[in-house]
Protein backbone atom coordinates (compact mmCIF):
# COMPACT_ATOMS: atom_id res chain seq x y z
CA UNK A 1 0.00 0.00 0.00
CA UNK A 2 3.09 2.15 -0.18
CA UNK A 3 1.72 4.71 2.07
CA UNK A 4 -0.95 5.74 0.08
CA UNK A 5 -3.69 5.98 2.18
CA UNK A 6 -6.06 7.83 -0.08
CA UNK A 7 -6.19 5.58 -2.50
CA UNK A 8 -8.83 4.20 -0.32
CA UNK A 9 -11.11 7.22 -0.75
CA UNK A 10 -10.54 7.42 -4.68
CA UNK A 11 -11.64 4.00 -5.39
CA UNK A 12 -14.80 4.14 -2.41
CA UNK A 13 -15.93 7.39 -5.29
CA UNK A 14 -15.22 5.28 -8.24
CA UNK A 15 -16.97 2.39 -6.93
CA UNK A 16 -19.97 4.06 -6.09
CA UNK A 17 -20.41 6.06 -9.48
CA UNK A 18 -20.83 2.38 -10.49
CA UNK A 19 -22.61 0.34 -7.34
CA UNK A 20 -26.19 0.00 -7.26
CA UNK A 21 -27.28 -0.36 -3.71
CA UNK A 22 -31.24 0.04 -3.81
CA UNK A 23 -32.07 -3.10 -4.79
CA UNK A 24 -29.57 -4.74 -1.96
CA UNK A 25 -29.86 -2.25 0.70
CA UNK A 26 -27.40 -3.39 3.75
CA UNK A 27 -28.38 -1.82 6.98
CA UNK A 28 -24.41 -1.60 7.94
CA UNK A 29 -20.77 -1.56 5.99
CA UNK A 30 -17.82 -3.64 8.17
CA UNK A 31 -14.43 -3.99 6.72
CA UNK A 32 -12.28 -6.73 7.18
CA UNK A 33 -10.32 -5.53 9.95
CA UNK A 34 -6.45 -5.43 10.46
CA UNK A 35 -4.72 -6.71 13.83
CA UNK A 36 -3.54 -4.88 16.19
CA UNK A 37 0.16 -5.43 15.72
CA UNK A 38 -0.86 -4.71 11.28
CA UNK A 39 -2.34 -1.83 12.11
CA UNK A 40 0.78 -0.64 14.76
CA UNK A 41 3.13 -1.29 11.60
CA UNK A 42 1.01 -0.41 8.91
CA UNK A 43 -0.29 3.07 10.94
CA UNK A 44 -3.73 2.60 9.27
CA UNK A 45 -5.84 0.43 7.51
CA UNK A 46 -6.76 1.07 3.93
CA UNK A 47 -10.07 -0.20 4.03
CA UNK A 48 -11.18 2.47 6.66
CA UNK A 49 -10.80 5.38 4.36
CA UNK A 50 -12.52 3.40 1.62
CA UNK A 51 -15.51 2.00 3.95
CA UNK A 52 -15.79 5.66 5.43
CA UNK A 53 -16.47 7.00 1.56
CA UNK A 54 -18.24 4.78 0.04
CA UNK A 55 -20.35 5.01 3.82
CA UNK A 56 -20.88 8.83 3.44
CA UNK A 57 -21.90 8.45 -0.57
CA UNK A 58 -24.70 5.66 -0.15
CA UNK A 59 -26.12 6.79 3.44
CA UNK A 60 -25.38 3.15 5.06
CA UNK A 61 -23.73 3.52 8.51
CA UNK A 62 -20.09 2.20 8.38
CA UNK A 63 -19.60 0.44 11.85
CA UNK A 64 -15.54 -0.08 12.05
CA UNK A 65 -15.15 -1.62 15.53
CA UNK A 66 -18.18 -4.42 15.06
CA UNK A 67 -15.78 -6.92 14.39
CA UNK A 68 -12.00 -7.76 15.74
CA UNK A 69 -9.34 -9.81 14.40
CA UNK A 70 -8.30 -12.46 16.76
CA UNK A 71 -5.10 -13.19 15.85
CA UNK A 72 -1.98 -12.02 14.20
CA UNK A 73 -1.49 -13.76 10.45
CA UNK A 74 0.29 -12.53 7.03
CA UNK A 75 -2.06 -11.58 4.11
CA UNK A 76 -3.65 -14.52 2.17
CA UNK A 77 -1.92 -12.87 -0.72
CA UNK A 78 1.28 -13.87 0.52
CA UNK A 79 0.70 -17.32 2.02
CA UNK A 80 1.14 -20.61 0.17
CA UNK A 81 -1.35 -22.78 -0.76
CA UNK A 82 -0.99 -24.77 2.44
CA UNK A 83 -1.37 -21.98 4.82
CA UNK A 84 -4.21 -20.30 3.07
CA UNK A 85 -6.60 -22.32 4.49
CA UNK A 86 -6.19 -21.36 7.66
CA UNK A 87 -8.76 -19.24 8.89
CA UNK A 88 -10.74 -20.86 11.72
CA UNK A 89 -11.85 -18.33 14.24
CA UNK A 90 -10.00 -15.35 12.68
CA UNK A 91 -12.33 -12.80 13.73
CA UNK A 92 -15.01 -11.97 16.37
CA UNK A 93 -18.23 -9.73 17.26
CA UNK A 94 -17.42 -6.74 19.83
CA UNK A 95 -21.22 -6.47 20.34
CA UNK A 96 -24.27 -8.66 19.35
CA UNK A 97 -25.66 -8.47 16.42
CA UNK A 98 -29.40 -9.92 14.90
CA UNK A 99 -31.61 -9.52 11.76
CA UNK A 100 -29.22 -6.87 9.97
CA UNK A 101 -27.86 -6.95 6.28
CA UNK A 102 -24.45 -6.33 6.44
CA UNK A 103 -22.26 -5.26 3.75
CA UNK A 104 -18.78 -6.59 4.14
CA UNK A 105 -15.55 -4.62 2.21
CA UNK A 106 -12.07 -6.39 1.41
CA UNK A 107 -9.34 -5.16 -0.63
CA UNK A 108 -8.09 -8.60 -1.97
CA UNK A 109 -10.38 -11.92 -2.47
CA UNK A 110 -7.43 -14.65 -2.73
CA UNK A 111 -9.08 -18.03 -1.62
CA UNK A 112 -12.40 -16.46 0.16
CA UNK A 113 -11.23 -17.78 3.29
CA UNK A 114 -10.93 -14.58 5.25
CA UNK A 115 -14.45 -13.29 3.79
CA UNK A 116 -16.17 -16.46 4.53
CA UNK A 117 -14.61 -16.56 7.88
CA UNK A 118 -15.77 -13.10 8.56
CA UNK A 119 -19.26 -13.70 7.00
CA UNK A 120 -19.86 -16.52 9.00
CA UNK A 121 -18.99 -14.49 12.15
CA UNK A 122 -21.77 -12.45 11.12
CA UNK A 123 -24.23 -14.76 10.18
CA UNK A 124 -23.67 -16.80 13.26
CA UNK A 125 -24.41 -14.14 15.69
CA UNK A 126 -28.07 -13.75 14.64
CA UNK A 127 -30.47 -13.63 11.81
CA UNK A 128 -28.28 -11.42 9.58
CA UNK A 129 -27.95 -11.48 5.63
CA UNK A 130 -24.35 -10.89 4.45
CA UNK A 131 -23.37 -9.16 1.33
CA UNK A 132 -19.88 -8.55 -0.01
CA UNK A 133 -17.62 -5.90 -1.38
CA UNK A 134 -14.15 -6.29 -2.90
CA UNK A 135 -11.70 -4.11 -4.78
CA UNK A 136 -9.77 -6.73 -6.28
CA UNK A 137 -9.63 -10.75 -7.53
CA UNK A 138 -6.07 -12.47 -6.78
Amino acid sequence: YRSREKVGKMLAEWTFDRLNLESNNPDLIVSIPLHPRKMKERGYNQLDLFAETLSRHTHIPYEKGLTKRNYYSKPQALKDKSHRDKTQNLFSLNRPLDNQHVLIVDDVFTTGNTMSSMAWEILNAGNNKVSVLVMAID
